[in-house]
C-alpha cells in the first residue's frame, strides 16, 4: 500500500501550556512518534508512556493506526496529556462509534486547569514572603 493511499485523521490536543497536533494514519502497526522519536524515547516514565497509549487501548485499536504528532510546550506530563487529548479527538473523527468510550473515559474533555498567576506583593501566585514582627 502506497503513503498516498492511506488515510489521516488529524487532532489537535491541549493541556497545561503544551499543544499537540496528531496524525493518525489508517492501516498502520501501532507505531507512536512524537517529534520524530518513538515513544520510548521521548517520554521516559511508564506513567507517561500509558498515558499517550490510553485512548488507543479505551478503542481497541492499538494495532489499528499509526500516531505521529509534534508537541510544544510545557513539560513533559502536561505534553503527555495533550498527546493523549490529540489522539482521542483524531479517534473520534476517525469513527463515531468511538466516541462513547472515549468521553466515559474523560479524554475528550479538555483539562481547564491552568498555572495561576502570580500577584503583586507575593513571590509565587499564593506564597507570601515569611511574617516578621520586628
Amino acid at each position: 500500500m502506497a503513503k498516498a493511499d492511506k488515510i489521516v485523521f488529524l487532532g489537535t490536543g491541549r493541556r497545561k501550556k503544551s499543544i499537540a497536533r496528531v496524525r493518525l494514519v489508517d492501516g498502520g502497526k501501532g507505531l507512536i512518534t512524537v517529534n520524530g522519536k518513538s515513544l520510548d524515547e521521548y517520554f521516559g516514565t511508564d506513567v507517561l508512556k500509558v498515558i499517550v497509549k490510553q485512548p488507543l487501548v479505551a478503542t481497541n485499536t492499538l494495532d489499528k493506526y499509526d500516531v505521529i504528532c509534534k508537541v510544544t510546550g510545557g513539560g513533559f506530563t502536561g505534553q503527555a496529556g495533550a498527546v493523549r487529548h490529540g489522539i482521542a479527538r483524531a479517534l473520534n473523527t476517525a469513527n463515531s462509534e468511538y466516541r462513547p468510550a472515549l468521553k466515559s473515559a474523560g479524554f475528550l474533555t479538555r483539562d481547564p486547569r491552568m498555572k495561576e498567576r502570580k500577584k503583586y506583593g507575593l513571590k509565587k501566585a499564593r506564597k507570601a514572603p515569611q511574617f516578621s514582627k520586628r
